[in-house]
């Protein structure tokens, strides 16, 4: 599966409906986490008009997501 070409919006958007919430900002990278049974997981998201893909593949594995369920989620 392919991955779309997203902002940086776009990628806290779809991360917001998979549970992940806006920690803080700073500059132009903005922090999510997500509280599970084992802790915290944080993702930094750059706010920039294209996010480049090796980047995107990056806040997806640490995320803890598959392309797939990250690509069904920009859907939504």
């Amino acid at each position: 599966m392919k991955l779309p070409v997203l902002s940086g919006h776009e990628v806290i958007k779809a991360l917001s409906k998979g549970g992940f919430e806006v920690a803080r900002r700073k500059s132009s990278h903005i922090i999510m986490v997500k509280r599970t049974e084992t802790g915290k997981v944080g993702v930094v998201v750059p706010d920039h008009r294209e996010i480049d893909k090796g980047t995107l593949l990056e806040i997806i594995r640490q995320a803890g997501m598959t392309k797939e369920e990250f690509i069904r989620l920009t859907r939504k």
